[in-house]
């Protein structure tokens, strides 16, 4: 039997989940995303991954700027839905939004729940060094990501996974697991289990100021942070004269120096303890490019401390 649904999400980790439901045979009844933001050069409003593909299937769409209206929440409970699916809305749900749907609101959230409740999960789970996480099916209430788990799976991060490379992963791990919710749910199955009142931590939104490198950190630190902000919005340092470059991926490697200090011509790189080499960079305006190509375009001789 399919369920009438409202889709609410916004960027690419959240198209999976709605092409999947669709898939699955599910009536997509009216989808919420994120209003149009201006983007690119010319700062005109571009809509949202989600917005674009559902535009693709010919489904109604919603942007509003909150949902704490009146209208807005009789507009909602208009759509006549038996649920919501949210993925990375963000919006806040108030509670005439949550208690409207017949079987409630259930939330596809990046991570081992309550590790990492909040807005940059994948990331926080790799900065700290986490060797695994996974996705958790949620029912929600009016707290942030306290709900009751429905279902949640298990997922490694390899040593040298990028925050891109799990993101994809686990934005599929969500689809499948929440066509997987939904099936239980429809036949009666579906046992929600309080989240336990221990082991809960946050993960606060990427702030702008924390993307530079500091090379006072250990190696792995260091490391991790890479990979933890690679693709977007990407760790960066300074080259003497200003300029920043993101570094994409970078290994731990032998060698001690004063932090910043570039060790040799393979770009090792000495932190507060250890080194790392840096093996994809990306000037400003540029395309990135490994440590060989960059290192044809800039010289950077043993000796240079970077910032």
């Amino acid at each position: 039997m399919a369920l009438n649904i409202v889709f609410m999400g916004t960027p690419d980790f959240a198209v999976p989940a709605l092409v999947t439901l669709i898939g699955a045979g599910h009536r997509v009844v009216a989808v919420y995303s994120q209003p149009p933001r201006p983007a690119g050069r010319g700062l005109a409003p571009r809509r949202s991954p989600v917005h674009e593909r559902a535009d693709g299937f010919g489904l109604p769409v919603f942007t509003p700027a909150s949902l704490k209206g009146e209208a807005e929440q009789a507009a909602f409970a208009g759509h006549g839905a038996d649920l919501a699916v949210v993925v990375a809305y963000g919006l806040i749900l108030p509670r005439p939004i949550l208690t409207s749907p017949r079987l409630g609101c259930y939330n596809i959230h990046a991570s081992l729940l309550p590790r990492w409740r909040g807005a940059a999960p994948i990331q926080r789970a790799i900065m700290a060094g986490d060797r695994e996480t996974g996705v958790t099916i949620m029912k929600m209430e009016e707290g942030l990501d306290t709900g009751p788990v429905a279902l949640a799976e298990r997922l490694a991060i390899g040593p040298d996974m990028t925050a891109g490379e799990l993101h994809d992963r686990l934005a599929m791990l969500g689809a499948d697991l929440i066509v997987r919710a939904l099936a239980a749910l429809e036949r009666g199955s579906l046992t929600l289990t309080p989240q336990p009142a221990t082991g809960a931590t946050y993960a606060a939104k990427i702030d702008k100021a924390e993307t530079r490198i500091d090379w006072r950190r250990p190696a792995q630190a260091i490391r991790d942070h890479i990979r933890a902000l690679s693709p977007l919005p990407g760790a960066w340092f300074e080259l003497p004269g200003g300029e920043r470059v993101k570094v994409l991926r970078a290994v731990a490697c032998v060698g001690s120096g004063q932090p910043g200090e570039v060790l040799d011509k393979g770009l090792a790189v000495a932190c507060g303890q250890g080194a790392v080499r840096l093996e994809r960079l990306q000037r400003a305006g540029r395309t990135p490019v490994d440590a060989e190509a960059f290192l044809r375009g800039f010289r950077l001789a043993a000796g240079t401390v970077l910032a």
